[in-house]
């Protein structure tokens, strides 16, 4: 009898720059092709028409809308993107041509929440001002009632969708006595909520949150949460924090809250469009900017990529996926 053939290594296109230990792992166990640089939708289609690709992982840059999916080679049986959030995609979409699509939820919690109270911390005592000071040489002392900040400690926090992520936030809240708010689509049970107060509506929450952080899904589903009459109900001297998604927030509306000084100050990681984010908030003091980086750890980008990846080698195997969406 004749030896068996090995069997073929399944065909990836990988369409985004991973980790080391990603990029390792993908070239061992399957048939790839890895991207020298983070590809574009029209990169990305021709890359797995050419390389023919059963899989393809992604991440947001690579926009799928039902057109795009339209034109994805039919080899394609999974898309795996490499993030928890896929408002870049219609999920609908590739589900009506038979593509699995999955994501990478569980691990980057606790990066994305650690980079929330990053922002909560750094809005609420002016970071980006006395950092500013420090840089230009500082040299002149600063008296009792200059430059002061806000305390965070104690202060009442409103958490809008209490996701894992949104958990995580309350959790390092806790430490920080925070009198804890929340909404979400659902009330949690006693075990999740641990103390939490829920409310079933958010402009009804809006009037009690000294500190709002944004922890849900963009896309259509959830539209502009944040427009002109939602900063409004904020009380005066709030501080606002997103590391969600952009979309969520109307920017000339929180705009304007900052500089009529209705809010105290935000944080800011996520923007409508990035990276050509609106510049006008860099030209405002009391607003602290990071550039979409809540999960720029080395732990959690490598398992970003290796979950990822353990999504399409269980498809690969004829299992389910770990994270289908």
């Amino acid at each position: 009898m004749a030896p068996a053939l090995p069997r073929a290594l399944p065909r990836l296109l990988v369409a985004r720059r991973l980790t080391p230990a990603a990029t390792d792992r993908a070239r061992r166990e399957f048939d790839a092709l890895l991207a020298e640089h983070d590809m574009s939708t029209e990169e990305a289609i021709d890359a797995a028409a050419a390389h023919r690709a059963e899989a393809i992982l992604i991440g947001p840059k690579v926009k799928l809308d039902a057109a795009a999916i339209a034109r994805l080679p039919g080899h394609v049986k999974l898309i795996a993107n490499s993030s928890v959030g896929y408002d870049h995609m219609d999920a609908e979409a590739a589900r009506a041509r038979g593509i699995l699509v999955t994501n990478t939820p569980d691990v980057l919690t606790d990066c994305t929440a650690d980079l929330a109270f990053l922002l909560i911390l750094a809005a609420c005592r002016r970071a980006h001002e006395y950092e500013a000071l420090m840089r230009a040489g500082w040299r002149k002392g600063l008296g009792l009632p200059d430059m002061l900040g806000v305390r965070p400690s104690g202060k009442v926090l409103g958490i809008v969708g209490m996701g894992r992520i949104g958990r995580a936030v309350a959790q390092r809240a806790r430490g920080f006595g925070m009198r804890i708010l929340y909404h979400n689509r659902s009330r949690l049970p006693p075990d999740l909520e641990q103390g939490a107060e829920y409310f079933a509506s958010v402009p009804e929450m809006l009037p009690h949150c000294q500190i709002l952080s944004l922890h849900l899904p963009g896309g259509v589903a959830n539209g502009v949460l944040m427009d002109e009459a939602a900063f409004a109900a904020l009380p005066r001297g709030a501080v606002f924090v997103n590391t969600a998604r952009g979309s969520l927030v109307d920017e000339d509306a929180l705009l304007a809250a900052l500089t009529s000084g209705h809010l105290f100050a935000a944080g800011l990681d996520v923007f409508r469009s990035e990276p050509d984010y609106d510049t006008r908030f860099a030209a405002l003091p009391n607003v602290f900017l990071t550039p979409h980086v809540a999960s720029a750890t080395l732990e959690t980008r490598d398992a970003m990529g290796l979950r990822a990846l353990d999504n399409v080698a269980a498809i690969a195997a004829g299992r389910a996926p770990l994270d289908p969406v």
